[in-house]
């Protein structure tokens, strides 16, 4: 039986270059013509890394990120990042000691490395690193936790919290192990509620993804737990890497979950649910109860019986440049996931964080910022493009209209690259190229769409876009079905 979740990803050997770029290099210059859509004052630099699942945490000024096999990088500004650690040997900064300290967690789950990790400070002041590791193709699997003083380490083992994949012997809850029903006890996500109360989310395929209640005193769960309340899945569904984000201005907290697998021909994807409570119930965008994703009962990875829940918000894409565009890139993703988010206290603006594997790339991988908004029914939508220090602005008609590059993400689990392909928003309010329909402009920033029946409520965001080297007009929208549809004005100057 093979589980393939998502933090059995490619250890640092199979990463791309952290210090490259897969796009060229944009030097800095100034312009004395007016700014428009082609012609901007500064072009962003980027210094990419490679972190797989990762997680973000800012400590003052800057942003650290960790993820599978130990891998952590850093970054000022959410663009350039400098890789601070890239896999698992004795001495490496994060913790040193690692085969020492971790030998008998190492030995539980029968590997040689780390799975997704978290790390949260908690009133101590200290920086506790909830890690996980993980067999691999069964869910024998450790969930445990180490402490530092200073967020880039050394950590040092304070050991286990949860253990998974005990056959036939007794689980966490007292009962004979299931991989069906008890979950696989890997990536796990700390957050406080908005009433300081501490959780811990976590889980991955097998049965499903479980919430518990944790004591921020000692970084350990309240007793008798077990593993804690199911929030959904179960019968070995391809559903993992939950992360909880909760909005003040909406008063939801939302679940982002990754569906499918995450190489390069496995579909993964990105969806969300929201609900009132911490602990649930989670709904769609339909009002479908996350509780019943799950497969059928006897079933391994039953992804036609999950595909209709949750909201997706994006999976595999590719925008190619069409002729008289300045450049021959393009941009594109293959099985973007495990996603980590963050809000800036102090501009209100949302980030996700993911990894994700590129078109004709194969397995290497490399993390993406992409700035995230509210639609008018209180779903956060993701920007097209990678964050490039943008701020949404009220944006005028004449900067609407015009011929986009346009992706409609769906809700299938596929491992097909979706191409984007041409439609024009018209002045009269029309839609048409390569669908019809209509648009109007509902707010500063926001916008409605109606694509071959569907309404999609918006975001219009001005952002820079690597593969044309220029600044283009986007829009970002959901449906009430929870698909995502995005597009990119084509920039010919």
């Amino acid at each position: 039986m093979t589980f393939m979740s998502a933090c059995s990803g490619n250890n640092a050997g199979n990463a791309a270059p952290p210090a490259e770029s897969n796009q060229p290099s944009a030097a800095s210059h100034t312009s004395n013509q007016p700014k428009t859509e082609a012609v901007t004052v500064e072009e962003p630099l980027f210094t990419n890394a490679s972190v797989h699942d990762p997680s973000i945490i800012k400590v003052r000024d800057t942003f650290y990120i960790f993820g599978s096999h130990l891998a952590a990088a850093k970054s000022k500004d959410l663009m350039a990042w400098e890789q601070l650690n890239s896999s698992v040997y004795e001495g490496n900064p994060i913790i040193p000691d690692v085969l020492t300290e971790m030998s008998e967690e190492l030995a539980w789950a029968e590997t040689d490395t780390f799975w997704a990790g978290d790390v949260i400070q908690l009133p101590d002041g200290k920086f506790y690193m909830y890690y996980s590791m993980c067999k691999g193709d069964s869910p024998r699997s450790v969930l445990g936790y180490a402490v530092a003083d200073q967020v880039e380490g050394p950590y040092k083992n304070k050991g286990t919290i949860l253990k998974s994949g005990m056959w036939n012997e007794l689980s966490e809850d007292g009962t004979l192990y299931d991989a069906a029903v008890h979950p696989n006890v890997v990536d796990p996500n700390l957050f406080y509620d908005k009433d300081g109360i501490l959780w811990m989310v976590y889980g991955s395929y097998s049965g499903g993804i479980f919430i518990m209640k944790m004591n921020p005193k000692t970084g350990l769960p309240f007793p008798d737990q077990g593993y804690g309340k199911r929030l959904l899945g179960n019968n070995h569904s391809r559903i993992e890497a939950p992360y909880m984000m909760y909005n003040k201005e909406t008063d939801y907290y939302y679940l982002y979950l990754s569906y499918g697998g995450l190489d390069s021909t496995g579909g993964y994807n990105i969806r969300v649910a929201r609900s009132k409570n911490p602990d649930g119930p989670f709904l769609d965008s339909e009002g479908k109860e996350m509780i019943d994703a799950f497969g059928a009962f006897g079933t391994l990875f039953d992804d036609a019986s999950i595909v209709p829940y949750g909201v997706k918000l994006m999976g595999n894409f590719q925008m190619d440049n069409v002729d008289g565009e300045i450049a021959n890139i393009g941009t594109g993703y293959t099985s973007p996931g495990h996603n980590s988010t963050y809000n800036e206290p102090d501009t209100g603006k949302m980030f996700i964080i993911f990894h994700t594997r590129f078109p004709s790339r194969g397995e290497s991988h490399e993390i993406r910022v992409h700035q995230m908004l509210m639609n008018t029914e209180g779903w956060p939508v993701v920007a097209p493009h990678r964050y490039a220090g943008e701020t949404a602005e009220k944006v005028k008609t004449e900067q609407i209209i015009g011929e986009y590059k346009y992706v409609n993400h769906g809700k299938d689990i596929t491992a097909d690259v979706k191409p984007a392909t041409l439609l024009s928003l018209n002045k009269d309010g029309t839609i048409s190229g390569s669908t019809s329909g209509s648009w109007k402009s509902t707010g500063a920033v926001t916008i409605d769409l109606t694509i071959d029946g569907s309404l999609y409520h918006g975001v219009l965001l001005r952002q820079w876009n690597e593969g044309t080297l220029s600044y283009v007009m986007t829009f970002s929208a959901l449906s009430k079905e929870g698909a995502a549809v995005w597009g990119s004005h084509v920039s010919k100057e």
